[in-house]
């Protein structure tokens, strides 16, 4: 009876030595959730589709919650954490700068997010938002820099722009010039990809 016993416990070893199966969690609001578009030509499916075309697939987490600020994803990050995910694209804050609210609360929401996903031991990819111009040059400058203070206290790489090459551009939102279309979410996930794959692949920073 000695032999089988050996043999299980040699696999039971392989298997707690198997490297876990990356899980990718995307933390985010509206333009995470895909709001106005089908399921399809959303954020979570491009990107999913993207990385599959690049020979990885990770286990997607949809955690975009449309409406979402800060304060709700940290009120929900724990539940998030549940899933187990091992690595992370963050991109909240755009809410918090369309209601205008202080930039400081934005930070303490998102630096409490991320010391919970770095104690879950989560890889992090942070996206950063700029705020609308009608805020003021003062208050853009102080929502965009609570990014740049996020990257360099957790050593995590930033994405300064979550809308990059999207915003403010009528051909590529939707008609109420905030969200993107299926051509905007195209060029996102386009420019995001490389810092994605970065991520994945443990050469992100």
């Amino acid at each position: 009876m000695l032999l089988p016993f050996v043999a299980l416990l040699a696999w039971s070893q392989a298997a707690s030595a198997a490297p876990m199966a990356p899980k990718l969690l995307l933390l985010g609001d509206s333009l995470t959730a895909g709001y106005g578009l089908p399921p399809a030509e959303g954020f979570v499916a491009q990107l999913r589709d993207g990385l599959r075309e690049r020979g990885l697939s990770p286990e997607v987490i949809d955690g975009g919650v449309s409406g979402d600020t800060t304060a709700g994803g940290l009120a929900r990050i724990d539940w998030l954490l549940a899933e187990k995910p091992t690595h992370a694209l963050v991109s909240l804050g755009a809410n918090d700068a369309l209601r205008g609210l202080p930039p400081e609360q934005a930070y303490n929401n998102l630096d409490a997010m991320l010391t919970k996903l770095e104690q879950a031991g989560v890889d992090v990819l942070l996206a950063g938002m700029y705020a609308p111009p009608n805020l003021g040059a003062d208050y853009g400058r102080a929502f965009a820099d609570i990014y740049k203070r996020l990257a360099e206290k957790h050593d995590v790489p930033l994405y300064p722009f979550f809308l990059d090459g999207v915003a403010r551009d009528p051909a590529l939102n939707q008609a109420d010039g905030i969200h993107p279309n299926a051509k905007g979410v195209e060029i996102m996930v386009e420019r995001l990809m490389p810092h994605v794959v970065s991520l994945l692949n443990g050469a992100a920073g």
